[in-house]
């Protein structure tokens, strides 16, 4: 009998460690065996290092996944030109609002266990949005007008209307709240400290909605996602960076994504040159849906292989397959057009982009495919059709570096 309990312990321990093994690397394949072309991969190299001798990047880590197997990974120019330290593939990035997918699939986490529902009001969990006004032009009297985008410093005379619909928490997912989101509201609204979500998010609102919830798409750059952060931690019982750190980040074996980067990895942070990184990386206790965290090109590809693969990665299931898909689905009809208002061809999930049609968009992606990217220039994405995951990572946001490297990875699918 004792044999045989330590044949059974040895067995969950060689058990443990496999699975420890296997979350160490994504696995790794020649191109040609997922249905690529090795030469052509290679041409992510030639345009990165065009945008980086035409002084539009100083340096960027890309990598790219198909059919669960890494095909390309590599960096590109300097991650210090002050030092010239070259750019290392487990380089550290400012991740901005590629933060945002993070809590898309923290919320579908809550959803499927049921403490939350995509339609409950905000309210539910945080009363004080229950009251909120919006703000509209004082004239027209007899017609509620919300302007787009309103300079602080160009004010409209205005009025304020009561809620026509409650703020819910599908409105947050999908920036159709109102909440902070570039209008009158946004304008007029004081500057509250943000110490932590449990002190700041209630005093939002005390803040104006720039149009009524469900209107129409506008992003809120900041805020409306925290709202959905602050939810969790109170249905869950958790601090929302405890919870994505072992929800999400040790799952997927994500050891260098962090809102508070440890000191002993400090030398790992690109810096840039002529541009104070410091305002970034302040140590923090406002642990924001919306933004804040850094990351690596390796640590986001896990990332995608996770949602590509139906919710699961190295044997731990975050989300079903359905989740993913209701995450990575249109729910907004025509609504969606980007920040210019005349993109095309899109629709947006939970966070996410959706590329509806390919043609109309101008997109290297395929129909189905979503994702985001941040404001410094990181940028990932899900194929599902295709069975890619791509992962770009720059510090400067530049959109011509962004399309060539997706056209360099679209052009290398041979089969």
């Amino acid at each position: 009998m004792l044999n045989r309990v330590s044949s059974i312990s040895a067995f969950v321990l060689l058990s443990f460690c496999a699975f420890q093994i296997s979350a160490e690397s994504l696995p790794e394949a020649p191109p040609e065996k997922v249905g690529m072309s090795s030469e052509r991969l290679g041409r992510i190299a030639i345009v990165m290092r065009k945008h980086i001798d035409a002084g539009n990047i100083q340096g960027a880590v890309t990598a790219v996944a198909r059919h669960g197997k890494v095909v390309h990974f590599e960096s590109h120019g300097s991650m210090d030109e002050a030092t010239g330290k070259p750019m290392a593939k487990d380089a550290m990035f400012i991740m901005m609002s590629s933060t945002k997918p993070i809590l898309a699939v923290a919320a579908m986490m809550m959803i499927e266990e049921g403490l939350i529902r995509p339609s409950d009001p905000v309210s539910k969990y945080i009363p004080e949005f229950g009251d909120m006004q919006v703000a509209v032009l004082k004239d027209p009297a007899d017609e509620n007008i919300s302007p787009y985008q309103v300079a602080r410093d160009n004010v409209p005379a205005h009025r304020t209307v009561p809620l026509e619909t409650p703020i819910t928490i599908q409105h947050i997912l999908t920036h159709t709240s109102g909440i902070l989101s570039g209008g009158i509201g946004s304008a007029v609204a004081e500057r509250i400290p943000r110490d932590t979500l449990a002190s700041y998010i209630p005093k939002v609102a005390n803040t104006l909605l720039d149009f009524q919830p469900g209107a129409r798409w506008a992003y809120s750059p900041g805020t409306g996602l925290d709202v959905v952060a602050r939810i969790i931690e109170i249905v869950s019982n958790t601090p929302y960076d405890e919870f994505v750190q072992t929800r999400i980040f040790e799952p997927l074996g994500m050891k260098d994504t962090y809102y508070n980067v440890p000191a002993d990895k400090d030398s790992r942070r690109v810096n840039i040159t002529d541009r104070d990184m410091a305002r970034f990386r302040q140590p923090t206790k406002y642990f924001s849906g919306s933004y804040g965290l850094t990351s690596t090109a390796e640590d986001y590809l896990r990332f995608e292989q996770m949602l590509i693969n139906g919710g699961e990665l190295f044997g731990n299931r975050l989300l079903s397959p359905r989740s993913v898909t209701m995450m990575g689905s249109n729910h907004l009809g025509d609504m969606y057009r980007g920040f210019s208002q005349k993109d095309k061809g899109q629709g947006y999930g939970y966070t996410v982009s959706v590329l509806l049609d390919p043609i109309a968009a101008n997109s290297r992606r395929s129909a189905g495919a979503f994702g985001w990217g941040g404001a410094f220039g990181t940028r990932s994405w899900t194929d599902p059709e295709e069975g890619i995951t791509g992962v770009l990572m720059l510090q400067q946001p530049n959109r011509d570096a962004q399309y060539d490297f997706e056209n360099a990875v679209r052009q290398a699918i041979i089969e």
